[in-house]
């Protein structure tokens, strides 16, 4: 298991708006966004569900990780993503605990720990728990 993820109520749209607001109320920025049925239809003209990819950075936490483990950087940033499959909406996060803890460093477990929890909060709220 390497992800959190949760079936939620809202339509794609809303979902990827609300994923934002919630990664905002966290400390998150989104830096990167791959539309991941956009993508698949302009390279290789593939039909595919709604797929979208948040890269989503909390600035502080990076900062701690990236002065426990230079090379840290490899792994960021914490990826969340908003899909539909069979007619359902699900948002799914990264465990940093997983991710980070493959790095064998035990500065970077706290760290992973923090931004674990919060990215927890952010799939909770979209789901209503």
């Amino acid at each position: 298991m390497y992800t959190y993820k949760k079936s939620i109520s809202l339509d794609y749209a809303d979902a990827v708006a609300k994923v934002k607001e919630e990664l905002k109320k966290e400390g998150f920025g989104v830096l990167t966004e791959i539309d991941v049925k956009q993508t698949l239809k302009a390279k290789l003209n593939v039909n595919f569900d709604d797929y979208i990819i948040l890269g989503a950075c909390n600035p502080p936490l990076a900062h701690q990780a990236l002065m426990a483990e230079r090379e840290i950087g490899v792994l960021l940033p914490c990826n969340v993503i908003v899909y539909t499959q069979n007619g359902k909406t699900f948002v799914s996060a990264i465990l940093p605990t997983v991710q980070l803890g493959k790095v064998g460093n035990p500065k970077l477990l706290p760290i992973a720990e923090q931004v674990e929890s919060k990215l927890k909060k952010v799939v909770d709220a979209i789901a209503g728990k």
